[in-house]
């Protein structure tokens, strides 16, 4: 990726699809030439937390709220320490900030960081087109001397695709790092990163839980040097199926006993460990507006999603595992996509969304209660 961070507010742009359709419209954030895959997002609101999403690394998101920006950017909402998308699609960005947070333009922070974007653009009939075709790589180049056509869809086809892609340790911690317990202390987990939001281990501080946040290369020995009552595998980047490490891992933590919860990326990871396979979506769960049932209870929550790959598991039988029994716990309730699962004899379970609702509802907060209860299970 290339950028430049002066004003461009009236720079052409062109954002080109790898089955060659484009899109015309004004740059928007740093100017210059990124590549991706093209994903879009539901969310109405939420975008700084999106934007600081590692789970984003290498994608271009296309929002298809169509005024973004409004509220600018403060410096208490990133789900860490820098954006990771590859990209920002955006029809009508906000022309000057109002919120009593607000300390920047997100048009601003986007330059800053270096952010290719793009406004001014159909993206409604962009997010159409992402519905019909399904997820592909895209460019987005900006400046006022544009390559012709030809060129652009070239460079777009010989972009990496997702499929494939091996990139959770990229965006994961190097080092391992402590986030105390807020209150008493009441139990120690070792959460794996793999692409981890600065909210999950907060929701998890403030059960009373001392979160060591390990590195997605930490072996089995790193995850038990620490003495966790539970072992957490978090959200992340890429393909499923590149991720043998934190398979082998995750089925070390299995044959412990020790339990266990998984989130997004983790819950591919268990499903994995527990001899299903792992699919490529369409184009994929994101935003913060999609409807779940948990069929353990029979209650519908309103969840954050950002995945773009899927376990391929049964939905209406238990399953034999090397591990006992398993069953899909969670489903989407717009396409049936398993969304959680679950271990009927030991305590392990799964979702393939985001419960710390950074952005997003607080319909799946009970999941953070359910790892606590299977640490007190096991203590007692």
């Amino acid at each position: 990726m290339t950028t430049s961070t002066r004003g461009a507010t009236r720079v052409p742009a062109v954002l080109v699809l790898e089955d060659g359709r484009i899109f015309r419209g004004r740059a928007y954030g740093a100017v210059g030439v990124t590549f991706g895959e093209a994903v879009f997002s539901t969310g109405m609101t939420g975008y700084q937390e999106t934007l600081t999403d590692p789970s984003y690394h290498r994608q271009v998101v296309v929002m298809t709220a169509p005024h973004v920006g409004n509220t600018g950017v403060n410096d208490e909402d990133p789900e860490s320490k820098r954006i990771w998308v590859a990209g920002y699609v955006v029809r009508d960005p906000a022309r000057v900030p109002s919120n009593w947070r607000s300390r920047r333009s997100l048009d601003e922070e986007l330059r800053h960081q270096g952010v290719v974007g793009i406004s001014g653009i159909d993206t409604r009939a962009l997010t159409r087109h992402l519905r019909e075709r399904g997820a592909m790589r895209v460019g987005i180049f900006s400046g006022n001397a544009l390559p012709d056509e030809g060129t652009m869809l070239a460079e777009v086809r010989q972009a990496p695709e997702m499929k494939g892609a091996d990139l959770s340790a990229e965006v994961a911690t190097k080092e391992t790092y402590v986030v105390p317990a807020i209150g008493e202390k009441k139990f120690t987990v070792a959460a794996v990163d793999l692409g981890i939001k600065g909210m999950t281990p907060h929701r998890m501080a403030e059960r009373g839980i001392e979160v060591h946040v390990l590195p997605a290369t930490a072996t089995v020995d790193d995850v038990y040097a620490v003495n966790p009552d539970g072992v957490f595998f978090s959200n992340g980047p890429g393909d499923p199926a590149t991720a043998d490490h934190p398979v082998s891992v995750m089925r070390a933590v299995l044959e412990r006993g020790t339990p266990l919860f998984g989130i997004c990326f983790g819950n591919q990871i268990l499903g994995r460990a527990l001899g299903f396979g792992t699919y490529k979506l369409k184009y994929g769960h994101r935003g913060i507006n999609q409807p779940v049932q948990d069929r353990t209870t029979g209650k519908v929550e309103v969840t954050a999603h950002n995945h773009g790959f899927a376990v391929d598991a049964p939905l209406d039988q238990v399953s034999e595992t090397p591990y006992g029994r398993a069953e899909v716990s969670h489903v989407c309730l717009n396409d049936n996509v398993v969304e959680g699962l679950q271990l009927l004899d030991r305590p392990a379970f799964s979702v393939q969304y985001h419960p710390e609702a950074a952005a997003g509802p607080h319909d799946a907060a009970y999941l953070f209660d359910r790892f606590v209860s299977l640490m007190e299970g096991q203590r007692a």
